[in-house]
């Protein structure tokens, strides 16, 4: 798809001040980088000497960091730990200008991190922190506390689900149900465990492989690519599906039955880890911008292309989206 430019100008302009809620798993990426020059004596394992650390927004977290990278506001509800990593994503938090008044303390979890142990370019080990159990009722019942009480403010909602706890069938049913009551559309990036809770949303949006498992089968073609997602919106009563495909681009299914496909759009592709965030965040801030759910997709697709650039977990930018979406980086057809 090609935009005139007083389109999407039109769409960009109006992305200040939306606002765009992100409810779900809140993490902290941490990067512990260094070289290896020995094995250890103490068992055949390499011997990292540590040159930097550093830490990142993930999970829900680089969701929202997408939406504030693009010009909107983003609304992060979540669960945190009462511990020094909870205090470690705040402050990140409030270096990148993103409010921390709606996630939930709960001092009976840890703070959820990733640790990656990278030597030279090879990623040696991950050493994650967490507590994958579900959030009691009580938490469950603060999360929807602090969203009902900004619900007004509210444009589109983000579920963002990575099997780490907060996301359970109860909040997923008690968001939904108010966000219907406020006319409010419910974006859904899914994981396996809750795959089928999402009943009656407006966009459902699975990768390949989420779907495969789900639905135990296997996506090879497209006759394959659109049985599935036509499957998938009618066991889910959701208005749309939108199945992100890898290198096979997305395909689109909407609530006419039309189907539209989305080629890829990534030049060179260095690494896809948070192109599944970028592309969920993109395409929220476009839809509550004013652009059809089809051109919100095409902008997403481009976003997600461009981070697929970039070594690590990196939010979009938002003068090269623009440019990309013109075809002036060079991913046009």
């Amino acid at each position: 798809m090609r935009f005139e430019e007083q389109r999407l100008h039109d769409i960009f302009s109006q992305i200040q001040n939306r606002f765009i809620a992100v409810i779900g798993d809140v993490m902290l990426d941490r990067y512990i980088w260094g070289k290896v020059s020995r094995i250890s004596p103490e068992a055949p394992v390499p011997v990292v000497d540590v040159v930097e650390e550093s830490n990142h927004l993930g999970g829900a977290s680089n969701v929202a960091l997408n939406i504030r990278s693009l010009g909107a506001v983003p609304v992060l509800f979540g669960v945190v730990g009462e511990d020094a990593n909870a205090r470690e994503l705040k402050s990140i938090f409030e270096h990148e200008k993103i409010i921390t008044d709606f996630l939930v303390e709960d001092d009976a979890r840890p703070t959820t991190v990733k640790t990656r142990i990278i030597a030279g370019s090879q990623h040696v080990a991950r050493i994650d922190y967490e507590d994958r159990q579900q959030i009691s009722e009580d938490t469950t019942r603060r999360v929807i506390d602090r969203l009902e009480n900004h619900i007004g403010s509210i444009e589109i909602i983000i579920l963002q689900d990575y099997n780490k706890g907060v996301i359970g069938p109860s909040l997923i049913h008690q968001v939904i149900e108010l966000a219907q009551k406020h006319e409010i559309p419910v974006l859904v990036d899914p994981k396996f465990n809750n795959f089928f809770e999402y009943q009656g949303v407006s966009v459902f949006k699975p990768n390949r492989n989420e779907t495969e498992d789900a639905l135990k089968i296997k996506l090879s073609d497209e006759k394959s690519f659109e049985e599935a997602a036509r499957t998938l919106r009618n066991r889910l009563n959701s208005e749309h599906v939108l199945l992100t495909l890898g290198d096979k681009g997305m395909l689109l299914l909407k609530n006419d039955g039309e189907i539209t496909r989305v080629a890829t759009r990534a030049r060179n592709v260095a690494d896809v880890s948070g192109a599944g965030d970028t592309v969920i965040a993109t395409l929220a801030v476009a839809m509550a911008s004013g652009a059809t759910l089809v051109e919100a997709a095409h902008i997403a697709n481009f976003a997600g292309g461009l981070v697929c650039e970039e070594v690590g977990i990196v939010p979009v930018d938002r003068d090269k989206l623009y440019d990309a979406a013109l075809g002036k980086l060079g991913v046009l057809d």
